[in-house]
């Protein structure tokens, strides 16, 4: 008898949810090339998205926060001469991104904060050398400002944004390029040919370290690095079969390849290195297939997929600094449709506590770039800067309690667990005793009204109690036994909420019982 065992992951229960229309973008003139790209990108900031453009190339940038119906007459970057082929943010800074065309330039923009007002014509940086159409860029991970473009010329070039410079020069591909992509630290690239091959080189001299066979067919492939080095790749068979695949990072072995359906889009991955899991994106398909990745074989472990009705033409990534991590968000998709409807969707874990979820948020990369263009030149690699996103949850936390107005008690005990620290015993003396009054709009901890009968008296201030007596003898609590009041009314909510829950549970058995009596 055979027993089949359910792999434990933490992931295993991940679900997508699709936004509401009304908190999607819609109305947009997404662009009708047939180049094999995303034609979006997005930051915490901005949403870039490739447009149909007469008489030259255009794409769409608009604050993340602006959701809703697209005016026909919105601001669009209208630089290049020809289509628009792939965008690019740049990691370290949010306000730059780069685009590729089939004007055979490069060219960097600056969007100022809170979006366009105008159409943009003047780009900070413009890189020429390709001699046909762009089609792949890539930011270098942790180097500043240095950036990778792939043209249909067979060339790639390593660029110094900074000073529109050519740092490296790779020339030995002898057909088009499909992808190339930096390793974690930048100290290497993975490219994929038409040739059906795979190539590492040294970004900074150029040299060819390794090659081998990818996926059999001449269809477009992907590669990625995984953040220990080994190489995920996307693909087709011989046969016209979907295919992804592991290969190891110093020889190009295969570990693992799988055959996933018959369709004929090509599969866009995206790899998110602080969780290991990996997300498969048909062009066409109208699903969202996501994987965890582990260093021992098999390797690759199906999760689950989110089904839609509608197929995808387009699919932007938000980094994980954009996310929501006080609702477990881990990624959030940005999915273009044929009719012009950017549709938000958002990846989540289930979990019942409110607390941060450290397992689930690594510490991920910063804006900051580690090292600059002229260091990693010379031979200097770092990984990319990291931070925490447990100060983005306090802070959203903060926010939300702010707009609620209530969380008395949470707010109260924090206070009193500052109380220790000097300069701040009287000011969480006040704010409790102000927070109480409030919250539970008891007389007796009003301050007691002057005697009328003194009211010729003239006032004086009054004399300093010493430490530790009650000062005021009309005083009813001390800001500890305010603490306490209100724990006890705490208590006695939660009391009452628990014993309401269980007669409405022996109410909903009684209604199921004497509905069974009545089919019977």
């Amino acid at each position: 008898m055979s027993v089949k065992v359910v792999r434990n992951s933490k992931f295993r229960h991940v679900f997508g949810q699709p936004q509401k229309k009304e908190n999607c973008y819609d109305n947009i003139r997404i662009t009708k090339s047939s180049w094999d790209s995303t034609f979006c990108c997005v930051n915490p900031k901005f949403l870039a998205i490739i447009t149909e453009a007469a008489g030259g190339g255009a794409f769409l940038v608009m604050s993340i926060d602006k959701v809703g119906r697209v005016d026909r007459d919105v601001p669009l970057v209208v630089g290049h001469k020809a289509t628009v082929l792939d965008i690019a943010w740049c990691p370290h800074n949010d306000n730059l991104i780069a685009s590729a065309s089939e004007d055979c330039t490069i060219k960097v923009w600056e969007i100022p904060d809170g979006g366009l007002s105008k159409n943009l014509t003047d780009c900070v940086a413009d890189l020429v050398a390709h001699q046909r159409r762009v089609g792949v860029i890539n930011w270098h991970p942790s180097a500043h400002l240095v950036l990778l473009s792939a043209g249909s010329d067979n060339k790639i070039f390593i660029w110094n944004v900074a000073t529109a410079e050519i740092f490296t020069e790779i020339s030995i591909h002898t057909d088009t390029i499909y992808s190339a992509v930096w390793n974690y630290n930048g100290s290497l690239i993975v490219t994929s040919c038409k040739d059906k091959m795979l190539r590492l080189f040294d970004p900074r001299t150029g040299k060819l370290l390794k090659d081998g066979k990818g996926h059999t067919a001449t269809k477009p492939m992907r590669a990625l690095f995984m953040k220990d080095g080994r190489i995920f790749t996307t693909g087709f068979s011989r046969t016209g079969e979907r295919q992804y695949a592991l290969y190891d990072g110093e020889s190009l072995e295969c570990l693992i390849m799988e055959e996933l359906d018959n369709s004929n889009g090509l599969l866009f991955p995206f790899y998110d290195e602080d969780t290991n899991m990996i997300y498969l994106c048909g062009k066409g398909d109208s699903a969202i297939r996501y994987f965890e990745y582990t260093s021992e074989s098999p390797y690759i472990h199906y999760l689950n997929t989110h089904q839609s009705s509608d197929p995808q033409r387009g699919m932007g990534w938000m980094t994980k600094r954009g996310l929501n991590v006080n609702n477990c968000e881990i990624s959030k998709f940005y999915k273009l449709h044929n009719s012009g409807l950017c549709e938000v969707i958002t990846m989540t874990v289930p979990r019942k506590s409110e607390l941060f979820q450290e397992d689930l948020y690594p510490d991920t990369a910063a804006q900051q770039a580690a090292i600059s263009a002229e260091e990693w030149f010379t031979g200097k690699d770092a990984d990319p800067v990291m931070m925490s996103l447990k100060d983005v949850f306090l802070a959203n936390q903060s926010q939300k309690e702010q707009k609620s107005g209530g969380s008395v008690l949470r707010q109260a005990s924090r206070r009193i667990a500052e109380m220790g620290k000097p300069g701040q015993r009287d000011s969480a003396n006040s704010e409790i005793q102000s927070a109480s009054m409030s919250r539970l709009n008891m007389s007796s901890l009003k301050p007691p009204l002057s005697n009328p009968s003194n009211s010729n008296t003239p006032s004086h201030e009054p004399s300093p109690q010493p430490q530790g007596t009650n000062g005021n003898s009309n005083a009813s609590y001390t800001s500890l036994e305010l603490f306490e009041s209100m724990k006890k009314e705490l208590g006695e909510l939660k009391a009452l909420v628990e014993k309401q829950e269980k007669r409405i549970e022996d109410l909903e058995k009684k209604m199921v019982n004497k509905s069974n009596n009545q089919v019977n």
